[in-house]
């Protein structure tokens, strides 16, 4: 098979890219290999379905632009394809007064990436009059941020992309990539049948990086894989939340830490906690895979990172199997909760990337080298990003 552009990957990112690539030229030959049997089965598929404002990421930089970008783009494909959101907005808590200067800021940030009618809630009051029943010293409250379905997202795109003439492979694991002087090769596993593209991206996620080693001798990162592990409220306590909770999140670790968001297909989601999985597709304590786990925990980054963040890292890990602890963490927000409004809910992976000398990468990636594109790092907001991230690899591409 002969096509224009290979894209590995039917995640968010990979989707959305297929689709800009087809709206841009509908005469693209444009094929999707996916080793699963069904659009969005990991990253995209498992996550709390925010759509982010962009108010915490550094101006100018790649999560800035493609969030800021990539709202608009998904708000307008939403409304083109009756898929439901809804622009709930969020409450962020400062609980302490050492959580003040990170809280101004996040609002510095929010006004320097164009959010319009943030607003600082200066006290308790202030903060009870979007949320009744949290509590805090200061906060803000940021209108554009909302709730989707990823998932459904995805399908649509999919859809999408059928009608504009592109094609996904399901089941299609991808063995190895060769370049060659006008094409690269693609042998997929379980088929003798190579195929050949003029360009190739690189939307693999938990396995960008493998991916990626497919075609480069060395790369100065590795993917991590990070569970994120959630609680749903019972039905009978989901008054206690109203719209989106969050705590000021740690500036040195790229995660949001243990909130509270109102879900599109109905309830409250309450975390995620954030532990390292065994596995890169790891959604269970129980799910190993002892060579994975090998290669992350012998990885000097990720030994580096885990001498850094020991503490956090432990506080993560005692949450993740300890209920009592776990709500602790959410009566920090919600003090009426307790350990029997909490049942069990769903996880996620997150594909965190991790260079060689301990950082968590915090931006996007996206590595280019003539007709080959690898989206290296690509964790949240990825999701709400997406169509500007595809619309940033197709205008990059050669």
């Amino acid at each position: 098979m002969k096509v224009d552009y290979l894209i590995i990957g039917s995640g968010a990112v990979g989707l959305a890219t297929a689709y800009q690539l087809l709206l841009k030229n509908p005469d693209n030959k444009v094929v999707i290999v996916e080793k699963e049997n069904e659009v969005a089965k990991h990253q995209t598929g498992n996550n709390s379905g925010v759509i982010h404002s962009g108010i915490y990421y550094k101006p100018n930089s790649l999560k800035a632009i493609n969030c800021i970008e990539g709202y608009h783009l998904l708000l307008k494909f939403a409304q083109e394809n009756n898929i439901p959101f809804e622009l709930c907005g969020k409450v962020i808590v400062a609980s302490d007064h050492s959580e003040l200067i990170p809280l101004e800021k996040i609002y510095n940030r929010g006004i320097e990436n164009g959010l319009n009618g943030i607003q600082k809630l200066d006290s308790l009051t202030e903060l009870q009059q979007y949320e009744p029943h949290i509590t805090g010293i200061k906060g803000l409250y940021v209108p554009q941020t909302g709730i989707i379905d990823y998932k459904l997202v995805a399908i649509k795109l999919a859809e999408n992309i059928k009608t504009l003439g592109g094609q996904i492979l399901f089941n299609h694991k991808v063995k190895s990539i060769k370049e060659k002087s006008e094409s690269i090769e693609v042998l997929l596993e379980g088929t003798q049948e190579n195929i050949q593209a003029s360009h190739l991206i690189n939307c693999a996620g938990l396995y960008s990086d493998k991916v990626t080693l497919m075609t480069e001798d060395y790369i100065d990162y590795k993917i991590i894989p990070f569970r994120g592990e959630y609680y749903k409220l019972k039905p009978e306590k989901e008054y206690l939340v109203k719209s989106l909770i969050y705590p000021v999140p740690d500036s040195n670790f790229p995660f949001l830490g243990v909130h509270f968001t109102k879900m599109m297909k109905g309830g409250v989601e309450a975390g995620p906690n954030a532990v390292l999985a065994y596995q890169r597709e790891g959604y269970h304590k129980s799910d190993i895979n002892l060579t994975e786990l090998f290669d992350t925990i012998t990885y000097p980054g990720f030994i580096k990172v885990a001498i850094k963040y020991y503490k956090t890292g432990w506080d993560e890990l005692l949450r993740s199997y300890s209920k009592k602890l776990f709500t602790k963490a959410l009566q920090k927000l919600v003090p009426e909760i307790t350990e029997d409004d909490l049942v069990v809910g769903g996880a996620g992976v997150r594909a965190q990337a991790c260079d060689i000398k301990g950082n968590l990468l915090d931006d996007f990636k996206i590595i280019r080298r003539g007709n080959i594109t690898h989206v290296g790092n690509a964790p949240s907001p990825a999701a709400t990003s997406c169509l500007a991230i595809g619309k940033t690899i197709v205008d990059g591409l050669n």
